[in-house]
C-alpha cells in the first residue's frame, strides 16, 4: 500500500469524532484505537524527531499513562477535546491519589509524554494552537505539583478533603 493511501486510513481511523466516549463499549473501542495512534506517535518520535527508541517509548508512556489511565476511563472525555484545567486536575490530584509514591520525578516524565503528544497531534492535525498551548502551560508548573505532594503527605486528620478541594476531581 502507497503511503497516500495509509495517510488516507489514519486520517479516517483518527478522526476526532471517532474518540468520543459515552459508555463502557465505546471506552473500550476508543483505549484500543488510542493505543493504534499512541504507536504512530511512538514511531514518528524516533523516525521524525530523531529519538532513541527508549527515549521515545518513555514519552509515549507518559502519554499513554495519562490518556488510557485517566482521560478515557476515568473522565470519559475525547482525548482532542480536553477541557481546561484537566492536565493540572490529573497531575495535581488524580495522579497523587492513584500512585502508592508520587513523586515529582515520575510525575515530571508523564508531564513530557503529555507535551510530546500534543506537540504530534497538532502536526498531524488533530488539535488547534489553543488546546497545545493549554496543555503546555498546565504541565509546566511543577512548582504547583511539588507542592501539592508534599502537601498530601503532610495531611493530617480529616486533611484530605480540604486538600482535594483545591484542585476538585468533582
Amino acid at each position: 500500500m502507497d503511503e497516500k493511501k495509509v495517510s488516507d486510513l489514519q486520517d479516517e481511523l483518527f478522526k476526532q469524532q471517532n474518540f468520543e466516549v459515552t459508555d463502557l463499549q465505546d471506552e473500550i473501542r476508543v483505549d484500543e484505537l488510542c493505543g493504534r495512534l499512541l504507536r504512530f506517535f511512538r514511531q514518528s518520535l524516533i523516525d521524525e524527531d530523531r529519538l532513541t527508541p527508549a527515549e521515545a517509548g518513555a514519552l509515549a508512556h507518559g502519554a499513554d499513562y495519562f490518556l488510557r489511565e485517566f482521560v478515557i476511563p476515568d473522565r470519559r472525555e475525547n482525548i482532542f477535546a480536553l477541557r481546561p484545567g484537566r492536565v493540572r486536575q490529573f497531575a495535581a490530584t488524580w495522579y497523587i491519589i492513584r500512585n502508592l509514591e508520587p513523586n515529582l520525578a515520575e510525575l515530571t516524565d508523564i508531564l513530557a509524554g503529555i507535551v510530546a503528544f500534543y506537540h504530534y497531534a497538532r502536526r498531524i492535525g488533530k488539535v488547534k494552537d489553543d488546546l497545545l498551548h493549554q496543555v503546555e502551560e498546565e504541565c509546566r508548573d511543577l512548582a504547583y505539583y511539588s507542592r501539592r505532594i508534599e502537601s498530601f503527605w503532610d495531611i493530617q486528620g480529616d486533611g484530605y478533603f480540604a486538600w482535594e478541594q483545591e484542585c476538585s476531581l468533582k
